[in-house]
């Protein structure tokens, strides 16, 4: 469960004035439930995960959560650091557990199985495809034992199979029982995959609600196409 309370982020702007990135946020995301949050830029969605993954300290208010938090940042790229994805998973492991080398090497096998990637494990990692990059990010947070993820913008720069084959693994996840966050703008690729649905406008919680209800409303007011107005959101997910 993840729990946020007024949850506040202030930044001091260099001609001294305050910019409230995000205020008075309050959030409650029960276990085993899949959430899509939306926001253009500059709405605070990034920020409010990092607050959640404890990756930055908040001004004011409180965040908490019933077990660690895994965070998979938009460019994948960037949170892979191993040659191969075994090297990868295995690295992140050492660092970050006291697993020895055989039990890291066997957990990291079962996180590349977990996501589809145990035919590569030992493949080049640059020359893995954008859903398998997607993948294997999302495989070295699980093999740290987390069972909240949030996806920061997961179909950014991904063709169409790239999508599917995260969507393949959320719905995996999500019937392991598993809680996920979605950050996205792009509705019409993963509306479907969700039990719940949340906008951020100018770094403040604007609409908390029902997937249905969402479509009904004037998204274009916040910044976000509506795919498909007064349409069935489950029929809004790339396969």
């Amino acid at each position: 469960m993840i729990e946020a309370t007024k949850l506040s982020k202030y930044f001091r702007q260099p001609d001294g004035s305050i910019l409230k990135a995000l205020e008075d946020i309050d959030l409650l995301v029960p276990d085993s439930q899949c959430v899509l949050i939306a926001g253009s830029n500059g709405s605070g969605k990034s920020l409010l995960m990092k607050l959640i993954a404890n990756l930055e300290t908040p001004t004011k208010g409180s965040v908490r959560s019933s077990e660690p938090v895994g965070l998979v940042f938009q460019d994948a790229d960037a949170q892979i650091l191993g040659d191969t994805p075994l090297d990868d998973v295995f690295f992140g492991l050492r660092a970050n557990s006291r697993l020895s080398k055989d039990e890291a090497k066997k957990t990291a096998l079962k996180a590349l199985a977990e996501v589809g990637l145990e035919n590569k494990a030992q493949s080049p990692s640059h020359f893995l495809s954008g859903g398998e990059k997607r993948r294997l990010a999302i495989a070295s947070v699980m093999a740290l034992g987390r069972r909240t993820l949030i996806l920061d913008e997961p179909y950014s720069n991904l063709d169409y199979p790239g999508v599917k084959s995260v969507n393949a693994l959320v719905e995996k996840l999500k019937a392991d029982g598993m809680t996920i966050i979605i950050l996205t703008h792009e509705l019409e690729k993963c509306m479907g995959l969700a039990d719940r649905f949340i906008v951020l406008d100018k770094g403040k919680l604007v609409f908390d609600g029902d997937c249905a209800k969402a479509l009904e409303t004037d998204l274009e007011t916040w910044g976000i196409r509506n795919p498909d107005k007064n349409g069935n959101p489950k029929n809004l997910v790339w396969r």
